[in-house]
Formats: structure tokens, sequence, C-alpha cells
């Protein structure tokens, strides 16, 4: 008979034919090692980490033959809610194993043989239901973790460090097989993360299992949270990559307000178009734009019209964020693509870039998303880029990265919720949900007797 099955908490070693359930979080490939106690006979790994609740996880280690441990591995994956009957419960080493498994809060690991042990897939609808809210939950504090704005920043400082990181999927490679000099077959597979910071940050993942969990995510759409990545210096590229290791895990989708935030953000970036770098110039002096829409117009506009178009709204400014962090208010880009870097990077890391194989030129602004609402709707997320954005707020990058949090509140609620004369240039795309992106090139505080004739007009129309 087996106990009812026990808490990871509460494990020790002394418990007689323990039984855990829990929810797959992570698994590592197969891996192939010499028994050194039978020569010529081959003994075969692999590992997986369990979770029960939400402050606590385990590893569990599987050995054994080659039909036995590739049958067990091939069973479960990532998300499966599973009993692990009678386990050996042993103290973690963390000079042997240990040193390559995440980082669990337990004091032990669990092995299971194919003599003693079985990892089932649960059978038990309560139990199952208890357990897979568990895989949205970061196995780290949820408010720990860099953004890619602070990745750039910190340039080659963080090279081989192991840190945290919140970002979206923006894009999935294919993956490259390949076979190692000693005839060892591997693959890889390159993923591009971006935030309200920054966009196209390569992740780089090497492990099967991994990659199957990545080509399973849909780009745009799928937020993560990475636990202990290795952040590196990739001397091809002269930038920072992000690597997936034996010890990371990730948890896609977080239910966290840190990941419900950026996932807003991710909505209205791919619906405005803010992650495609394919601006056509602004070729028309501002002075000759005199035609005045609402923003119901722009939109109908925008709709029935392929080319790009450029008018006057007077409308409130709903959203500007000029006090959140410096690194999400001023960016560096690529002066010929427009591409996120950092100022020390010898070369603009865009592979489309045409000045790719050149020193780097780039120029550094206020880079932001404006909501612009009048009485027939709001037009979101529009592109407000130095030196535009410098006239506008009547400040220069270097001011305003002199100014108190205080400061830079007030200077927002001086535009916030104000009525503004703003001239836009409209680039209609049936890529973009909203069917446009929205450029400023123009825009102050307006007169309201000018505000009242244009309104008067357009009433009449």
């Amino acid at each position: 008979m087996y106990h009812t099955i026990i808490s990871i908490s509460e494990l020790h070693p002394n418990i007689c034919r323990p039984k855990v359930a829990g929810i797959i979080i992570g698994k590592s490939d197969v891996k192939m090692f010499p028994d050194r106690k039978n020569p010529g006979v081959d003994r075969f790994t692999f590992s997986f980490s369990v979770k029960d609740s939400p402050d606590f996880f385990i590893n569990v280690s599987a050995w054994g033959n080659n039909g036995y441990v590739n049958g067990l591995a091939n069973s479960i994956s990532i998300g499966d809610c599973v009993t692990i009957e009678n386990p050996l419960v042993t103290n973690k080493d963390m000079e042997k194993g240990e040193k390559f498994c995440p980082p669990t809060p337990s004091l032990y690991r669990l092995l299971v043989t194919e003599a003693h042990s079985q990892v089932l897939l649960c059978a038990d609808m309560d139990t199952t239901d208890r357990l897979l809210p568990l895989i949205h939950l970061p196995v780290k504090d949820p408010r720990d973790f860099y953004s890619l704005g602070d990745i750039v920043a910190n340039g080659q400082k963080l090279d081989g460090s192991v840190i945290n990181i919140l970002a979206a999927i923006q894009g999935i490679g294919e993956t490259k097989h390949f076979t190692t000099s000693d005839g060892r077959k591997g693959q890889r597979l390159e993923v591009k993360l971006f935030d309200d910071c920054g966009s196209s940050f390569p992740l780089v993942c090497w492990d099967r299992e991994t990659i199957q969990l990545m080509q399973t995510l849909t780009p745009r759409e799928t937020v993560v949270f990475v636990a202990d990545a290795k952040i590196s210096f990739d001397n091809f590229r002269s930038s920072m990559i992000v690597t997936i290791t034996s010890k990371s895990i990730i948890t896609v989708n977080p239910d966290t307000r840190e990941a419900s935030l950026l996932f807003s953000f991710v909505k209205e970036a791919s619906e405005s178009g803010f992650m495609d770098q394919d601006d056509t110039p602004e070729d028309i002096a501002v002075d000759s734009i005199t035609d005045v829409f609402t923003v119901n117009q722009l939109k109908q506009k925008a709709k029935e019209n392929s080319e790009v178009f450029y008018g006057i709204i007077y409308s409130f400014i709903s959203k500007l964020e000029l006090d959140s962090s410096v690194s999400k208010v001023i960016r560096t880009r690529c002066s010929r693509c427009k591409f996120l870097v950092s100022e020390d990077m010898q070369s603009c890391t865009n592979s489309s870039c045409q000045g790719r194989d050149q020193v780097l030129s780039a120029t550094t602004g206020f880079d932001l998303l404006v909501d612009l609402t009048d009485h027939t709707g709001t037009l979101q997320a529009c592109a407000l880029r130095s030196p535009v954005a410098e006239t506008t707020l009547g400040c220069t990058t270097t001011d305003f990265m002199g100014l108190t949090d205080e400061e830079r509140t007030s200077m927002k609620w001086r535009y916030l919720l104000e009525r503004c004369k703003v001239h836009v240039k409209i680039i209609p795309s049936a890529k973009m949900k909203t069917g446009l992106k929205a450029v400023i090139l123009a825009g102050s505080l307006a007169d309201p007797g000018e505000v009242k004739r244009h309104l008067c007009a357009l009433l009449q129309r």
C-alpha cells in the first residue's frame, strides 16, 4: 500500500514508499553515460522538475537502460500532471548532478528507476485541477527580472551572468540541426524577444525539450518569464544574447501583475505596428498639412485608402507615460534602420540593416507611444519620437534625464488630458489589427478659439 500523496515541502529520506503529485514545469533531454561498473554497457538518464504548490518544486532524475529512460521521457511533457510512486528521496549534491539542474527550494531530489518506481499521468481530476494553474507561476520572484533595456544598457557588464527575464516572443526561427566533430547530433533554435524597452533580442535554445516548447508558442501573443537564463556577449554579433541552459525554467504567460502589464503592451504594439520598422520617410513639411480630421475620420480614411496620408487632429493626450523608467522613455536606435541598439555596440545587430557591416551610427532620443482621444474615439500607440518629442515637450533628452520623478510627473500632467493640435502621418497597413500606424510629426497645446472653429466645421460636413 502506498501512503496518500505527500507534499514536496514535507518530503524527507525516512518516508516509506512516498507518493508525490505535481505538474511538470521543466524537463531535460535524455543523456547517455558509460556504466563504470559494467564496461561496454551504457546508462541513460534525464531530469524533470515538478511543482505541487506556489512555493515548492523539486527535481526528479530517472536512471536506467535505454528502453526505460527513453520510454519514460517520451511519455511525459512539460505541463503534464503526474504522480511519482516510490521514488528515492535523497539529499541534493551540489557538486554532482544538482549543479546542472534548476535550483529548487527543496532540500532533496527524487530518483526513479524501473525496478522500484512508477511515474504515471495523474488520473485524479481534483488533483489535476489543483495543479494546472501552477504552470503559470514563475519559480522566482515575479518582480526580480531584467528588462531587455536593462540588459542593453548594462552591455558586457552582464557577460556570464545568470538572471531572470520577462519578455514577449517576437518571432521564432527555424531549428538548425548539426553534427559535432565527435559525431553527436545537436540542434539550435533562435527566438526573438521584445518588451516595452526593446525588440529583436536573441534568445538561443540548444535543448530539444526547450525547442519543442518554444515551437508551440505564438509570436506577439505570448509572454515568458525565464528563470536563470545565461547572458553572454556574442563576438560575432558584437552584442549580448540570452541562452537557455539546463538550469533554466520557462514560465509561459505568467499569472503575475508584471506579465499582465507587458501583455497589454504586446497587444497594443502588435495592433499599432510599433514592432514594424518599415516607416516611410516624413517627406512633406508640417506647414503644408492643412486637412483636419476627427479620430474616427482618420480611421475610416485609412480603411478606404492604401496610401500614406497626413492630417491634423484636435485631441486630448490620454496616455503619456513620461514617469516610466528612463530606459522606457529614451532609447538608442540605429540611424539607418531604427533598430534598438546600445551606444557601445560596434555595429547594428539587425540582420536586414544595410549598414550592418559598417561602424554603428546611432541616435538617442525620446521614443514614446501616445494615445490621442477626441469625441469620436482614440488613436492608440501613436509614435512620438525625437526630435519632434523634444519640441512638443519643450525638453531635451539631456534635461529630461536630469529631472526628478516629481518633475517628470509634473511634465506629464502638463499635457495629459489637455486639448492639443497634433499633426499626424497615417500609414495604412493590413498587417495591423487597427489597420493603420500613426506617427506624430508635430504637437502643441491648442488655441481654444481655433479648436472651436474647426470642430464647428467638422460637425457641418
